[in-house]
């Protein structure tokens, strides 16, 4: 069970919409919380039910917290953030998975004993770096066992990319411009465009290495005298 704030991204299950306000059932805390309409979209909504349905999964930003009332936003989440959160799920149902594999029978009481505390995906993530709590709760044999497989797993590339311009009135200018892309993941748009791309066994890494990759490519441009402007 997590405890909630201001600002954390949350993924629920939409329960029922009552006029223009959406509850949800959320992953991990036993309140649910309610979005308005003006909080779905970015935009006007004419039908509400065009962008929300019961059932349907919708990851969401906590805006305010008033007692026992969860006030939430859709519009509010990044693509970034919104696939972060995906992702994390998908691989929790991953290891889920593995569980039940491993532990058989035993598998339903474990998996329950670990919801009332914490998330599956947390306590795998730690144990890759220390398995003591994961051996408390199934013993050596069955953690190594777990951890072998978690540890084989072809594991997906996180990839982020981004659109730069880059410009240069030098007499060689080209070779410039190779001289500042030399060793990086890249790929010829068009003349000036360039996309940079960051791989990384997460998103969040993958995130953080484009973010120093272009702050080095800004400060050589610089040096080199090449005008460079990143998309937004």
């Amino acid at each position: 069970m997590e405890h909630l704030e201001e600002g954390d991204i949350v993924l629920g299950t939409v329960d029922r919409i009552m006029g223009t306000v959406v509850f949800v059932k959320l992953d991990d805390v036993p309140e649910e919380g309610t979005i308005i309409e003006s909080e779905i979209t970015s935009g006007r909504v004419k039908n509400i039910r065009d962008y929300v349905v019961p059932k349907k999964r919708v990851v969401c930003k906590v805006l305010k917290l008033i007692g026992n009332n969860i006030h939430l936003s859709m519009r509010r989440v990044s693509p970034k953030e919104a696939k972060e959160v995906l992702e994390k799920e998908s691989q929790e149902r991953s290891y889920k998975s593995i569980l039940k594999s491993v532990l058989k029978e035993k598998a339903p009481e474990i998996i329950e004993k670990i919801d009332k505390t914490e998330n599956i995906y947390n306590l795998i993530e730690e144990s890759k770096e220390n398995t003591k709590k994961l051996e408390s709760l199934v013993g050596k044999d069955n953690s190594k066992k777990i951890m072998d497989i978690i540890l084989n797993q072809k594991q997906k590339k996180a990839i982020i990319k981004k659109e730069i311009y880059l410009k240069t009135i030098t007499s060689n200018g080209i070779e410039r411009i190779k001289e500042l892309l030399r060793g990086l993941n890249t790929k010829y748009i068009a003349a000036g465009k360039y996309l940079i791309i960051s791989e990384s066994p997460d998103l969040k890494t993958a995130d953080n290495n484009l973010k120093k990759i272009l702050e080095d490519l800004e400060k050589k441009a610089k040096k080199l005298d090449i005008e460079f402007l990143v998309k937004s």
